[in-house]
């Protein structure tokens, strides 16, 4: 049911990349991280090759609120100019790519104080860690931008031509309950 097209020996791997586009034609490059067959359907589980972002926001003044995503298409254009510059700064280039917002260059290393719990999960260990990179204000709204420190992992369905696409809401929700073991699958073969 399961196999991996890019063979992991003595920690060498030949890094199989694809390109993945979305719905209005923006493109994502990752590496295969694994294959596999359900079905008679292939699927992949995929990793970017640059580092995924996410911007968050507060709404009102009180800083102990809970940070909110933004995810909005309308919000992220009207902060993606902003948001570019200000990780220019850092020798970041932020790309409007598939799926998520990605930045090529090199990450600042940060000490652990300025790694920050995702807030919007009640359980504790739903938490993700993210990394702050840097904060910005876009008409007098506060904006943070981090990146997840846990691999950011996307399923995507094998064409017939060999081209990922990406899945249904039906088809992620079938397929959601086998990503903790490929996770844990792909952790394994990095100790």
């Amino acid at each position: 049911m399961f196999s991996s097209p890019n063979p992991k020996e003595n920690g060498n791997s030949d890094e199989v990349s694809v390109t993945l586009t979305d719905e209005v034609g923006r493109s994502l490059t990752c590496n295969v991280e694994y294959s596999m067959n359900v079905e008679g359907q292939d699927y992949v589980l995929l990793l970017p090759v640059d580092s995924p972002v996410e911007i968050f926001t507060w709404d009102g003044d009180d800083s102990d609120e809970a940070a909110i995503l933004v995810e909005d298409e309308t919000e992220i254009d009207k902060i993606f100019d902003t948001a570019r510059v200000v990780l220019q700064e850092q020798n970041l280039s932020l790309q409007r790519t598939a799926v998520t917002l990605t930045v090529v260059g090199e990450l600042p290393e940060f000490p652990d104080e300025d790694l920050v719990p995702d807030t919007e999960s009640e359980d504790e260990s739903d938490f993700e860690e993210l990394l702050w990179l840097t904060s910005f204000y876009h008409e007098e709204q506060e904006y943070a931008i981090y990146t997840p420190l846990d691999p950011f992992f996307i399923l995507a369905r094998m064409s017939d031509d060999g081209k990922p696409e990406l899945l249904s809401p039906e088809e992620y929700q079938k397929l959601e309950p086998l990503l903790p073991m490929l996770e844990d699958q792909f952790f394994d073969e990095l100790e």
